[in-house]
């Protein structure tokens, strides 16, 4: 895929030449290799700008000539498996808080892992979406920006790559969209990808015992999931 973009003249960070374009795995973990890029780190980022971007970016990605999976970016067999992880371990996840994120992902789970059950629900044109939070990983380079991060490219809905920026990304998103003649964000399908975004938060917890540091990085994500209403309506 960031091959085919750069072919294309897209502004992509490409794959690293110097090594197989394929997932190396160490101590349980996987990498992926990046062309060295030089990064202005001068630059505050500008979310709700490079939210604009993002609908340039899907807008190449429309012309991708190649099968991708759906909604893999979700990760639905690792939320699976980390939900039952922290059955095990209260001391990561109240007990309370499990019984309802498995709860909701009884809910969302099959749509999810079917692109027929998701269209069913919600009739919105799926298309090729980078699938990591996209106005992250837009980087500065001394050549301009950059579009990054590629590992979760997946055939899905647009709002996927804007779950959890806020309404001033997803108001720069849609005045981008329109000027591109691309059509703007679906309310009921955003609340969906947040929902799941969300789950993958909580499902992330399973993974502190090899990253301490997530702890930490996750807590604001939890405690914004409980003051939300569940997800199943």
């Amino acid at each position: 895929m960031v091959a085919w973009l750069a072919e294309q003249g897209q502004p992509v960070i490409p794959p690293s030449p110097l090594v197989p374009r394929e997932p190396v795995q160490r101590d349980g973990f996987s990498m992926t290799f990046w062309q060295f890029t030089e990064i202005v780190e001068t630059t505050e980022p500008d979310y709700v700008r490079n939210a604009g971007l993002v609908a340039d970016l899907h807008q190449a990605l429309r012309a991708y000539p190649g099968e991708l999976p759906f909604l893999s970016a979700a990760e639905p067999q690792m939320v699976t498996g980390a939900l039952a992880d922290l059955a095990a371990r209260p001391d990561l996840l109240d007990p309370a808080d499990l019984a309802r994120a498995q709860q909701e992902w009884e809910v969302l789970k099959p749509l999810v892992r079917d692109r027929t059950a998701f269209e069913a629900e919600y009739p919105v044109e799926l298309q090729p979406v980078h699938g990591d939070a996209p106005p992250f990983n837009i980087v500065p380079t001394p050549d301009g920006e950059l579009y990054a991060d590629f590992e979760l490219v997946s055939l899905g809905p647009v709002e996927w790559d804007l779950a959890a920026f806020g309404s001033e990304c997803e108001a720069a998103y849609d005045r981008r969209a329109q000027e591109l003649g691309l059509r703007a964000l679906d309310e009921q399908v955003l609340r969906f990808v947040n929902a799941v975004g969300n789950l993958r938060s909580v499902a992330c917890l399973s993974l502190v015992p090899q990253l301490p540091m997530l702890a930490d990085a996750l807590r604001p994500a939890i405690e914004q999931w409980r003051l939300q209403p569940f997800a199943g309506g």
